[in-house]
């Protein structure tokens, strides 16, 4: 039966350190890890632009042996009209495996609905479990361990957001989200998260969630297809920076992280992003090993670490 990563809540504890064992084996052996994908081939759609998305994907694949194919919607007939449906059945005909990149959380489900192949979420309007594994990976190698950190998640409560508090939960990691009213994670993301054994908290001011932290974590406060609101969220999330200050709130050994891309001088300073305390390139690079992993687990044997 076939497996797909649509949410973070896909993966068990012990899958999300399998998969973490397997990105650092394939950090440590790079370009000496065989090609356990070898003739097979990866369609990527996206609907949205990416850098770190793409060509961590590109790249993971080819060094896997696979063949990876971008597909932008526009090039799709999904751009002309033919149904989510239709286009999963007949890619599953050519391909091993689906990314798919989207605005809206329905199409990733829809395409792992009638898929035959797995199907890989790189990025809804509700979560983006392949930069959480990606970001945990970078813990794990800062502090050797995951269980018992405290995370401080400042600024919007997006798809980012939403799927570190599920994995918060699923690890034992506590993650405080301080977010503005009206920004904050929703009600849905965070009842799940206590299913899964977390207790996140939600508070209003940034200093509340940084104070004592291990890791604080920031993401742009205009995400695509929120252009229409750019005035009004930067006037909003104003103090929701990862700047000295906050960092000077967390533990003496903290890092910081960031998705990218960043609005430096908005919801991170270049003090910061360039600061010993900065994981942020750490964590852009391990994109690349996560979706091997992730790809090696889904489209080879399951046996692969």
């Amino acid at each position: 039966m076939k497996k797909d990563l649509i949410s973070i809540s896909d993966l068990s504890k012990e899958d999300i350190m399998r998969l973490l064992e397997s990105a650092e084996a394939f950090l440590a052996r790079r370009g000496r890890h065989g090609q356990p994908l070898q003739g097979k081939s990866l369609a990527m759609i996206f609907e949205k632009p990416s850098t770190r998305t793409r060509v961590s994907l590109e790249v993971a694949a080819a060094e896997l042996g696979a063949h990876p194919l971008y597909l932008s919607a526009n090039e799709l007939q999904l751009g002309r009209g033919e149904t989510i449906a239709d286009t999963a059945r007949v890619l599953s005909r050519y391909v091993h495996g689906i990314t798919a990149r989207v605005y809206s959380h329905h199409t990733v489900l829809q395409l792992a609905q009638h898929a035959s192949v797995p199907v890989i979420n790189a990025l809804s309007d509700w979560e983006h479990p392949l930069q959480i594994l990606a970001d945990l990976q970078t813990m794990r190698q800062r502090f050797a361990k995951l269980e018992g950190l405290r995370l401080a998640w400042v600024g919007d409560g997006n798809n980012v957001c939403n799927s570190l508090i599920l994995a918060s939960a699923i690890l034992g990691m506590e993650i405080t989200v301080a977010s503005p009213a009206g920004y904050q994670p929703k009600a849905r993301i965070l009842e799940q998260a206590k299913s899964l054994g977390g207790w996140p908290k939600v508070v209003a001011e940034p200093d509340d969630a940084a104070r004592g932290a291990d890791v604080l974590i920031t993401d742009t406060w205009v995400s695509m297809g929120d252009e229409g609101e750019e005035a009004e969220r930067l006037r909003v999330f104003g103090k929701y920076q990862l700047n000295s200050e906050i960092m000077g709130l967390a533990a003496e050994d903290a890092i910081a992280l960031h998705c990218l891309p960043a609005h430096r001088g908005q919801e991170i300073t270049d003090e910061v992003m360039d600061g010993p305390q900065s994981a942020v390139f750490d964590e852009a690079e391990n994109r690349m090993h996560t979706s091997k992993a992730v790809m090696a687990w889904l489209m080879g044997e399951r046996s692969q670490s």
